[in-house]
């Protein structure tokens, strides 16, 4: 599968990703409880809470698939706009369905199906970009940053949520036996979709450093960029403003 993976580039890649998320659309959130210990939970809060949201902002989730980060941005700032965007239509259905009764009537929440190296969207619309995991998934990092950069208000910040490689220390082994091993095992018996299981891991320890991708944000035209390593540094949360 490694090798497999590392051929996958441009459109093709983008057509695997598309149909490896449709298929684990309705297990993803409980995959990613699972998978994080319900750690990813916190860290959407973190994420929301670094975007510095002002009252009525509108937001932009990217990649947003069921819709949790939208949600905590609902729940933390009642009266924003947040559009939850994704290129997979499955997990939009899926995060469609979920009940939002509890979300402040004032608030707005939109889907949209959208490309993240070709969003549908007017320069200087959103306060704030934010993502969860999508960064490995995308064919072209500097593209899509850029298309972050565009699409934000002069002061809006980005905000990206991801995985890292895991860093080369005496717990490494137990990490790699943990990512090699035990997720897709659990991805098999739980979904049905071992294969998917088996890409999330690999696209996770062929990604950027936590360094490398800060460094690619400020080509992008990002200044105060920073981040935080998080669960034995092998996810991080980053941050800058145009």
């Amino acid at each position: 599968m490694e090798g497999k993976l590392a051929n996958l580039t441009g459109t093709e890649r983008e057509r695997y990703v598309r149909a490896m998320f449709t298929h684990i659309a309705f297990r993803y959130d409980f995959m990613n409880r699972l998978m994080t210990a319900g750690q990813d939970v916190h860290w959407r809060r973190e994420v929301i809470h670094r975007a510095a949201l002002p009252p009525g902002a509108h937001l932009l989730d990217l990649g947003a698939g069921t819709g949790d980060l939208s949600r905590e941005a609902l729940r933390q700032h009642p009266g924003s706009r947040v559009v939850a965007a994704d290129f997979t239509l499955e997990m939009i259905r899926v995060g469609k369905s979920r009940d939002d009764r509890h979300i402040s009537k004032g608030s707005g929440f939109d889907w949209s199906s959208a490309d993240a190296l070709h969003l549908p969207f007017p320069e200087s619309t959103f306060d704030a970009v934010v993502s969860g995991f999508l960064l490995r998934n995308v064919s072209d990092v500097r593209r899509c940053f850029n298309e972050h950069y565009r699409v934000l208000k002069p002061g809006g910040r980005i905000v990206v949520l991801d995985t890292t490689p895991p860093p080369d220390t005496w717990q490494a082994p137990l990490i790699r036996l943990y990512l090699d091993k035990a997720i897709p095992l659990l991805g098999s018996l739980l979904t049905g979709q071992g294969e998917a299981y088996t890409y999330l891991p690999n696209s996770t320890e062929n990604f950027l450093e936590a360094e490398r991708l800060a460094a690619r944000m400020q080509a992008a035209g990002f200044r105060n960029v920073a981040f935080r390593r998080l669960m034995f540094a092998t996810v991080a949360i980053h941050w800058g403003q145009k």
